[in-house]
Parts: C-alpha cells; sequence; structure tokens
C-alpha cells in the first residue's frame, strides 16, 4: 500500500460513516465505509443544499464485493436519504484503483 492509499485509508476510517451503494436496478449492492463532507453554510439555501452529495471511499469494499465501477444512475443510501450518481472519479495510488469519489444529485 503505498503512502496516497494509507491516507486515504485513516481518513476515511477516522471520519467516514457507513453508506450502501446498488447498481441503478437495485441489484448488486454492497456497505462500504464513506466520508462525505458537511455542506458549508455558503452552501446552504433555505436549508436545503444546493451542491452535489461528495463522497470519498476505498476501493477495498468494492472489489471484495466484485461490485466493479461505481456508475451513472447507481443509488448511494445514506442515512435513510438516497443520492443517484452522477459522476464516480477514481482515485489512484501510482498505478492501481485505491479509492472512490463519488458524485451524486438528490437525497431525497
Amino acid at each position: 500500500m503505498g503512502y496516497q492509499a494509507a491516507c486515504r485509508r485513516r481518513q476515511i476510517r477516522k471520519k467516514g460513516r457507513l453508506m450502501r451503494l446498488s447498481q441503478a436496478n437495485g441489484t448488486n449492492a454492497v456497505t462500504l465505509m464513506a466520508y462525505a463532507a458537511p455542506p458549508a453554510t455558503a452552501a446552504l439555501e433555505s436549508g436545503v443544499s444546493v451542491m452535489p452529495f461528495v463522497a470519498e471511499t476505498l476501493n477495498d469494499e468494492l472489489a471484495a464485493a466484485g461490485y466493479g465501477q461505481p456508475a451513472n444512475a447507481d443509488i448511494l443510501t445514506d442515512g435513510g436519504r438516497e443520492y443517484t450518481l452522477t459522476d464516480a472519479t477514481a482515485v489512484y495510488d501510482g498505478s492501481e484503483v485505491c479509492g472512490w469519489k463519488l458524485i451524486a444529485a438528490g437525497g431525497t
């Protein structure tokens, strides 16, 4: 494990919480540890966040479950709120994928 992966693992394990990611059709669900920063005060409008929901996660749980690469329209559930992925960006440690940045919208 490289430096990037070790730092990411420490941050997510310390500040993260359990979330659930499933494919758009509701199959192949996996529970994973992810970190999502709280919205900044400027990003709140009338008590509703106007910024996309961004969660940082490790690749460990996804690889272990055989989930594959997160894709648009996958469903991310955080504390009962469901978000629809609009983008998923791989985070690399050298040439290996060590995590994902999941960008989502919704929150219903």
